[in-house]
């Protein structure tokens, strides 16, 4: 098992959140992971990313040279991480920041209106977890459980924010079909 992922957007977004969260959920999974954040000079509105592998054998460098998977939240972030993504591999891109047509030619690209869906649930800021539970339900990585004991401990201290964000994971798990590749 190999899976590289490279989530990107302006600081804010909570890519490093949704970084994160992969991490932890699948460190009780799977016996080697590594998370890798990068921020811009400035962190709200700058650029930020994270890079994470998951393997079933030793990891030499967090950092991901060819990504198995984007997730990406806006258009710079699409121009600067679109040409690490391997043949075959997967682009799951905020469409309501984002042109579906700016994909690159030959992409699996799944379209996810994750803002738009965030701000129907009346928090754009979970717009990360609505990606996130897109990147679930098509690659199957998590089982849910894992997924909302994860999300769990990383948002005890702060009340109300487990239940929002599983509702923005699920309607990301709804937004898209599901194909289980994990």
């Amino acid at each position: 098992m190999l899976e590289r992922v490279i989530a990107a957007g302006q600081g804010g977004q909570g890519l490093m959140f949704t970084g994160k969260l992969i991490a932890s959920a699948m460190m009780r999974k799977c016996p080697h992971v590594t998370f890798m954040p990068s921020y811009g000079a400035e962190v709200r509105g700058g650029t930020a990313n994270c890079h994470v592998k998951i393997s079933s054998a030793a990891i030499h460098s967090p950092i991901v040279e060819e990504a198995d998977t984007l997730i990406i939240m806006n258009r710079p972030s699409l121009a600067r991480f679109a040409e690490r993504l391997r043949g075959g591999g997967r682009l799951f891109l905020n469409t309501s920041m984002v042109d579906a047509g700016l994909a690159p030619e030959g992409t699996e690209t799944v379209a996810v209106p994750a803002t738009q869906i965030a701000s129907d649930i009346g928090d754009v800021r979970v717009a990360n977890m609505v990606m996130l539970g897109a990147y679930n339900a098509v690659g199957g990585w998590m089982e849910p459980d894992l997924l909302r004991d994860a999300l769990e401990a990383m948002t005890k201290a702060r009340a109300g924010l487990l239940e929002l964000n599983l509702d923005a994971v699920r309607r990301g798990a709804a937004s898209v079909e599901p194909k289980r590749h994990g």
